[in-house]
């Protein structure tokens, strides 16, 4: 790529910020705590959603120290409606380990931050670059359909490997946030437009259906533990029977809840493990 492609390109992806910029309240705050709580929000699901949620969210467990402090129970409700339960628990397992270890302060390093549960190396990069502006290399699903647009759109099976490469060339170091703003929103609006550029991916694959999945059966058990008063003991005969579902789906579910210490046995049902 010559310097005027990569001018060209840059110059491309901004003006389209400037004039289309979304607005979000994570994008409004340089709090690593809050950008973690969006950041793992936003994984698997949609920013319409997550927005409410966030506010929510915040208004309840204002900080690392508060949703550490938290029963599960309380952080499982209040993440009802945001899917995959277990992420959940990760953010407070990692609010945890951040009070113990750092004195309730996220830590400004790439490493620690991805070796914090639920962390993973996209989400300790993006904490790192929106929260201390630090110009990190990662990608996502908006980002990947830019580049694959832009730079590959007559091949196919293309690798994230080759498009970290581009990133990291074209990357805006004096002002990373922003950049990466500006190619999330660029690459919304250009899937509502094309034919959706990551199905070029090597990494494309299409999310399994939710009706009918033991993940949908995983919602129900801690959706009916979480709403019993006083933490009693439900159990899977009444879960399957409330939720319409049949009882093998539940009990699988709830065996995989088990393994995970999400759950446990008591008094002949199961409550939230806290």
């Amino acid at each position: 790529m010559t310097d005027e492609e990569k001018q060209s390109f840059q110059n491309t992806i901004m003006e389209y910020y400037r004039l289309y910029g979304r607005s979000f309240p994570w994008r409004e705050t340089n709090d690593a705590y809050e950008i973690t709580v969006s950041e793992i929000m936003l994984q698997q699901t949609q920013t319409e959603r997550v927005v409410p949620k966030y506010k929510e969210w915040l208004r309840r467990f204002p900080s690392a120290s508060s949703l550490a402090d938290a029963s599960l129970s309380d952080v499982l409700a209040a993440w009802s409606g945001l899917g995959y339960n277990r992420r959940g628990r990760f953010l407070q397992e990692a609010c945890r380990i951040v009070c113990e270890k750092y004195d309730g302060v996220f830590p400004a390093d790439v490493q620690a931050l991805d070796a914090l549960p639920g962390i993973g190396p996209y989400t300790a990069r993006a904490i790192a670059t929106f929260a201390f502006g630090m110009p990190e290399v990662f990608i996502e699903t908006n980002i990947r359909a830019v580049y694959i647009f832009f730079f590959f759109h007559e091949q196919s099976n293309v690798s994230d490997k080759a498009l970290l490469s581009l990133i990291e060339d074209t990357l805006m170091s004096d002002n990373p946030r922003i950049w990466y703003y500006a190619l999330m929103d660029y690459g919304a609006e250009l899937k509502k437009k094309v034919q959706n550029p990551n199905r070029k991916s090597a990494h494309y694959t299409k999310q399994s259906r939710f009706e009918g999945s033991l993940r949908q059966a995983r919602g129900a058990v801690l959706r009916q533990l979480v709403r019993e008063k006083h933490g009693a003991a439900v159990t899977l005969e009444t879960i399957s029977q409330t939720e319409n579902i049949d009882y093998d789906r539940i009990k699988a579910a709830a065996e995989a809840l088990l393994a995970e210490n999400m759950i446990i046995s008591a008094g002949g049902g199961y409550v939230i493990r806290d």
